[in-house]
């Protein structure tokens, strides 16, 4: 599942973010061939800690596997990023993510900080292969813009077919309209302006906080933008999140014992659910067997398996789509049973 991958060279961005780029043996080529907009899930011991988190590949086209990480406050993995060095070893797991553009030819990219990691790689795929881009990237300043060099480096290249907005919250611009926040109105102020066209689009594609998500999708449903056409990948949401209520089956379950049986890689392996535990994945860590996570928020789907057996309800689903419910898909980060045997295969497709 993880690989200890070399790392080649560790880049400062802004004063706040780093941009990381591993060598990958010949061995672990094929395993790391990736799509862009797809994400890496890197692991560390931190302060005792196993800790793990997601981030975006950022690579350009022929470039070294590169993700960006941008410091959080009070984030124990992005502080401990901040001081990697080359020739360090981190654990990574194989590129995993839904949220990519492969045969596009017109799109629009929205994105407020580090959301704008995953929108390189695919700014400079979708332009190599001809195809018209535009970019609206939303930041506090010209300082805390990741990846400037790169996006100024694809604007040059590409004069004609990439549109690179930039809007700033915290330094005046010249234009009114490109100061403050993202939000729906302002992309809807701006294809009036006709700097951006939305119907146009044959994808739009969002990353960045939850509540630039919502907002901006909203403004586009609620303009007739087909919702095939947007895309969106959140890695946080801001504020409290809302937990849906266990369920009076769950705790009935839980209460009684749930035997748990998931096929990951092939073999099938067996614990218990409990009244103390709040969900699948956290029921397996207290018996020692560990299953596929990294974000714990119902968000990354790096825990995505699908129930062949029984039945669960989820806490929280930032990332599985209607289809994927339907098809019995779940989130075994936010699983909890609601029958007395439950069988998730993690291998399933």
């Amino acid at each position: 599942m993880f690989h200890d991958l070399t790392i080649r060279e560790v880049r400062r961005e802004t004063p706040d973010s780093v941009a990381i780029s591993f060598d990958v043996p010949d061995a672990l080529i094929d395993a790391f061939a990736w799509v862009p907009g797809q994400y890496l899930t890197l692991r560390a011991t931190v302060d005792g800690q196993d800790i793990r988190r997601s981030y975006s590949i950022a690579s350009l086209p022929g470039k070294p596997l590169t993700v960006g990480v941008k410091h959080v406050e009070g984030g124990a993995f992005s502080s401990f990023a901040q001081a990697l060095t080359s020739g360090q070893s981190l654990q990574v797991m194989p590129p995993e993510g839904r949220f990519t553009c492969k045969t596009e030819d017109r799109l629009v990219l929205i994105a407020a900080g580090s959301g704008v990691t995953p929108m390189v790689a695919m700014a400079a795929d979708a332009l190599a292969r001809e195809a018209e881009v535009t970019l609206i990237y939303g930041n506090r300043n010209t300082g805390s813009i990741m990846f400037r060099e790169a996006l100024e480096g694809l604007k040059d290249r590409y004069v004609d077919r990439f549109t690179l907005i930039h809007i700033l919250s915290r330094e005046p611009q010249d234009v009114a309209l490109l100061n403050g926040r993202i939000t729906g109105d302002k992309i809807a102020a701006l294809a009036r302006a006709g700097a951006v066209d939305l119907r146009g689009a044959d994808g739009v594609f969002i990353c960045g906080p939850g509540d630039m998500i919502d907002d901006v999708a909203a403004m586009l449903e609620g303009h007739g933008i087909p919702k095939e056409r947007v895309h969106f990948e959140r890695f946080f949401q801001a504020g409290e999140v809302q937990r849906a209520p266990r369920s009076a089956a769950a705790e009935a379950a839980a209460a009684h014992g749930v035997t748990v049986e998931v096929v990951l890689d092939g073999a099938r392996k067996q614990f218990t659910v409990e009244a103390g535990d709040d969900n699948v994945v956290a029921a397996a860590e207290r018996q020692g067997l560990e299953l596929p996570y990294s974000c714990k928020g119902g968000m990354c789907c790096t825990c995505r398996c699908k129930v062949a057996e029984g039945s669960a309800e989820m806490a929280v689903n930032y990332s599985l789509e209607p289809w994927e419910l339907e098809a019995g898909f779940t989130l075994a980060c936010q699983a909890r049973p609601t029958s007395d045997r439950l069988v998730l295969d993690f291998d399933a497709a």
